[in-house]
């Protein structure tokens, strides 16, 4: 049997994590594409006798393959925040799986929108002193909408 605090949905869940437009197919194929051209230009430049730009060819194709990598560790980073009966918390997992948690007191607590440019914008919860930034890898755009969001909800707890 569940009591009633625990059955009734928390006010505010979020989970931020960065856009990843290029799946992993989108990925191989870019990769597979990349790779064709430039085998293809790697055999005609060494027909020609230009052999050693073969090798800066295949030196882009790994560059590019590194590149992609980067971007899907990028891609696994991930923050929840949630407001309940127990605080506002922040729970920041890192691509290597590494987890961070903060709590901070619902009354206390500040949403501030720092607009930076027409297209950019950071966001920080404020507390005490204490200031931590939160989707960084957000746009500008999504960063007005969620401080909005938080900051709705915030009021209405208090």
């Amino acid at each position: 049997m569940t009591s009633g605090a625990e059955s009734t949905p928390p006010p505010f869940e979020a989970v931020l994590y960065p856009n990843n437009s290029l799946g992993p197919w989108g990925a191989a194929s870019v990769l597979l594409a990349f790779a064709a051209v430039s085998g293809a230009l790697g055999c005609l430049f060494a027909l020609v006798g230009a052999w050693p730009v073969a090798g800066f060819l295949g030196a882009d194709i790994l560059a590019l393959a590194g590149a992609f990598a980067l971007v899907r560790r990028r891609g696994r980073l991930r923050e929840e925040i949630r407001l309940d009966s127990g605080g506002l918390h922040l729970r920041r997992i890192s691509p290597d799986g590494r987890e961070e948690h903060c709590r901070f007191e619902p009354y206390w607590v500040r949403v501030q929108l720092e607009e930076t440019g027409p297209t950019a914008a950071r966001l920080w919860l404020r507390s005490h002193g204490r200031r931590i930034r939160i989707g960084a890898f957000l746009t500008a755009e999504e960063c007005r909408g969620l401080a909005l969001a938080l900051d709705r909800a915030l009021g209405a707890y208090r």
